[in-house]
């Protein structure tokens, strides 16, 4: 891959108004203005002739390919609805890259998802990051497992109420999640006891605890679900009391707890925006949140939940933003390397940089913009036609 005559966007804190981007093997190997270009006689080059290059869009919480487009119960894998409790499940044991929501993610920008489990339960899953390129999850892998999925608030008490079992309060919801903490927490002990001292024996294998050991040991982030207030702050004391590398996802009121945020350096995957007020919890919902949290210095990305929103407008979500207050520049970090540091992925993608994966989307119009449609998607230095 070797294109030139382009204006990079790095999010690296320097962009090039006339620069050249190199790749081998899907990686970049350089990059910069065209006055040290490394062109040489008989080389190919893709003259973009002016047009931007960003990194590839993120979106940092979805469920593509979870629930399957058109489809009804035989596409539905994103709740396993019969126990609230299961760290066990993985994501890429669903996911079905065949989907076609897959190639319209791609066709928009975004070239890699955080992917997983619904929000039925308390604790729901593992979180993959994968391309959205390709027919083999075991290949589009970026991490695996990412991130363990909770949830508090409505949905898990909404789905449980149904059923006549707990959690049908929000202290149940919070309550079983300590629970099955505190047992993994224990299961860990006496693992390394075991490992230790020949006298004790290994604690019987149990899937759950085993699933949350990454968890624990901070390899592994804590993505938790939670609109309002407090059920934010739930959230925030749960991961404090486990000393858990948690992720605030959604956050819809946080613009109203701003500072508090601030305060704990709590990070938040915003959104979605673009979408109504379906439930009580949504009631503040407004599109300039993302806008008041990166003002106020809360690390912020910008997010579908697709299908909630289609993955293919997560730009348009950023524009959305921006057009409600948020700097453009940090709408677009929102949608590249903010999602990226987030989840601890920037060491492969996110921004423009050696050693990086190539995943570069080229437009000729502001992607905020509603009329701005990509022009070429590169994945791992590899042009993506539409034929394909």
């Amino acid at each position: 891959m070797r294109i030139k005559n382009a204006v990079l966007h790095t999010m690296e804190g320097i962009d090039y108004e006339n620069g050249w981007l190199t790749a081998e093997n899907g990686v970049i190997t350089g990059l910069g203005p065209m006055g040290v270009c490394p062109e040489k006689p008989g080389e190919t080059w893709l003259d973009l002739d002016g047009a931007h290059v960003y990194p590839g869009f993120i979106d940092a919480h979805t469920h593509l390919g979870m629930w399957e487009d058109g489809l009804g119960f035989e596409g539905d894998d994103g709740n396993e609805e019969t126990d609230p409790l299961t760290p066990q499940l993985r994501a890429i044991d669903a996911l079905n890259p065949m989907d076609r929501c897959f190639r319209e993610a791609l066709e928009a920008g975004v070239t890699t998802v955080v992917t997983g489990p619904g929000s039925a339960n308390p604790i729901g899953g593992q979180m993959a990051a994968v391309k959205t390129y390709g027919r083999c999850i075991d290949k589009m892998i970026v991490k695996a497992p990412l991130a363990m999925k909770m949830a508090l608030g409505e949905n898990p008490k909404t789905v449980y109420h149904g059923k006549s079992q707990a959690p049908v309060t929000r202290m149940a919801t919070a309550a079983l999640i300590r629970e099955q903490l505190y047992k993994a927490e224990r299961y860990l002990d006496d693992l390394e006891k075991s490992r230790a001292e020949d006298e004790f024996d290994p604690p019987e294998y149990d899937a759950r605890c085993e699933a949350l050991l990454p968890l624990l040991r901070r390899e592994i982030q804590a993505h938790i679900h939670c609109h309002r207030a407090d059920d934010i702050f739930t959230a925030i004391r749960i991961g404090e009391e486990f000393n858990l590398d948690y992720v605030i996802v959604h956050g819809t009121e946080g613009h109203l707890i701003t500072e508090e945020l601030a305060e704990k350096k709590a990070r938040v995957l915003s959104g979605p925006v673009l979408c109504d007020r379906s439930k009580p919890e949504l009631r503040n919902l407004t599109p300039a949140c993302p806008g008041k949290l990166s003002a106020a210095g809360v690390q912020t990305a910008i997010i579908t939940d697709h299908p909630v929103i289609p993955l293919q407008y997560l730009p348009l979500c950023a524009g959305l933003a921006a057009r409600e207050g948020m700097e453009p520049a940090a709408a677009l970090r929102a949608i590249t390397i903010e999602p990226a540091r987030i989840c601890g992925i920037d060491n492969r993608v996110g921004s423009l940089a050696v050693g990086k994966d190539a995943d570069c989307v080229v437009f000729r119009a502001d992607p905020l913009t509603l009329a701005a449609k990509p022009e070429r998607v590169f994945v791992a230095g590899r042009e993506i036609g539409k034929e394909e």
